[in-house]
């Protein structure tokens, strides 16, 4: 077999013997990477327009090699491109569609070009694009969050530690606690962006180039922030890839903890919440059940991200300077987390706006549980007991309530004061679930009014996210 039998590798000039088929199946990365063409496409235009500015091309041939780049992107987004594992991965097949094209024109745009610099701006052009798109979603969700939130501001639900009743929290304050794990998300996924927005193309293989390029046209013409600025490790480095990953999986961990509570809270024995039907199933063999499972594959899913962190970590951990092959098996791990944490935003924000709580549940839980123990303690401390005195005042009149099979209201008057002498009927005022509520006073409390002000404040800052 010759060389000219099939498609021409990029390497292929030092070689008399052509690549084993086997190999080609083995190593093949196209048909995963085959997502970057755009990002490929729109470096390499780039490119070109920079070797021009600088004298390595004609601006003629600049111009036929963008548009002959828009026309491959055209045929691609069409269906109408072909994929072969002969040609290894999307850029060589983009290579070669413009070579059949423009011929030497098309052999020119590898100039000063190495496709390992190549691979390291696509990724990073693909995960600022995966990036901005994910925050969108997640202001969504929070958006989301933020409407039921402000539906349910005046319910009183029992809070749990343990999951063990606690102390009773507004609903609203409990719904907006979710605004804050994504708005951290949110963060994160920022800073990951700032790190990832540089430019690591004109590095070449590991060394640079002695071509006159100028790397500042590309870093404009593409919208990144900055230049790489050693060339040994911009074509290799992957931080921005484990980053990505950690962030989502984290952002999959509180997505995960967000359903677990709701699948809880939506179970006969609390009945707190009503899920949408249109995001339930049912059973094959159960006519009754209406099933959770888009909050439990919600949950399941973070299993992905969690393990992609942990492939990329050990895909790196190895590797010693400059470019190795075993970078090519990154992509596949971060698709898989962009992929897997957009799917489930897709579907956490409807839930969620179709979502609602049951009144009458709720309510009817409130007087189980001591729900205000805490606020008679606080009473007590307010009038000059010690922290831990009354901290063990108010646990002997909960097992009294508890040897009644009441609650610690439905106690006389007797029986307060014979465990504090100080007793009066306006310590009555701290207990039921209500007015322990309506006693918080601290910022960033389950207070009504601080509520309110926390519903407001998240307004503004969505609004005004969404404004700029």
């Amino acid at each position: 077999m010759s060389h000219t039998d099939g498609p021409q590798k990029a390497w292929a000039g030092v070689f008399r013997v052509p690549t084993d088929k086997r190999v080609e199946a083995f190593s093949e990365s196209v048909s995963f990477d085959r997502r970057l063409a755009d990002d490929d496409i729109d470096g390499s235009i780039a490119h070109a327009r920079m070797l021009a500015a600088c004298g390595l091309m004609t601006v003629q041939e600049a111009d036929a090699l963008a548009q002959a780049l828009e026309e491959i992107r055209g045929a691609i987004h069409a269906g109408r491109f072909e994929f072969t594992a002969a040609r290894e991965d999307i850029h060589l097949h983009i290579e070669a569609a413009l070579t059949e094209r423009l011929g030497d024109t098309g052999r020119k745009l590898h100039t000063a070009r190495s496709r390992n610099d190549q691979v390291a701006t696509d990724l990073r052009l693909h995960c600022r694009r995966a990036i901005d798109r994910l925050d969108t979603a997640f202001a969504g969700l929070q958006r989301a969050f933020l409407e039921l939130a402000d539906r349910e501001q005046g319910l009183v639900i029992p809070g749990y530690t343990h999951m063990r009743r606690a102390q009773p929290v507004l609903a609203a304050h409990q719904l907006l606690g979710w605004c804050e794990k994504f708005a951290r998300d949110r963060d994160r996924l920022a800073d990951c962006r700032r790190r990832t927005n540089v430019l690591p193309l004109g590095s070449g293989a590991m060394a640079g180039t002695s071509l006159p390029i100028d790397r500042e046209h590309v870093r404009e013409a593409l919208g990144f922030a900055a230049v790489a600025t050693n060339s040994v490790d911009a074509a290799s480095d992957r931080d921005f890839v484990c980053e990505l990953a950690f962030v989502l999986a984290l952002a999959a961990v509180h997505l995960s903890q967000w359903a677990e509570e709701w699948i809880i809270y939506s179970t006969e024995e609390f009945g707190f919440l009503v899920l949408p039907e249109g995001f339930c199933t049912g059973s094959s063999i159960m006519p009754q059940k209406i099933n959770p499972d888009v909050l439990e594959l919600v949950r399941g899913k973070s299993a992905r991200a969690i393990g992609n962190v942990q492939a990329l970590l050990v895909l790196l951990k190895g590797l010693p300077t400059a470019y190795n092959r075993d970078l090519q098996e990154d992509k596949e791990s971060v698709f898989d987390s962009i992929d897997t944490l957009e799917a489930v935003l897709g579907v956490a924000a409807p839930l969620v706006a179709g979502t609602a709580f049951d009144r009458a549940r709720v309510t009817a839980a409130l007087d189980r549980g001591h729900l205000d123990a805490t606020s008679l303690m606080e009473a007590l401390i307010a009038r000059g007991l010690p922290q831990r005195t009354a901290h063990e005042t108010v646990g002997r009149l909960v097992r009294l309530a508890l040897t009644r099979g009441g609650s610690l209201a439905d106690l006389s008057d007797q029986e307060f004061s014979g465990e504090y002498a100080g007793w009066d009927g306006g310590l009555r005022g701290a207990l039921g679930a209500s007015r322990a509520v309506e006693r918080m006073k601290s910022f960033g409390s389950t207070a009504p009014a601080a509520v309110a002000e926390q519903i407001a404040g998240w307004r503004r800052r969505l609004d005004g996210a969404a404004a700029t």
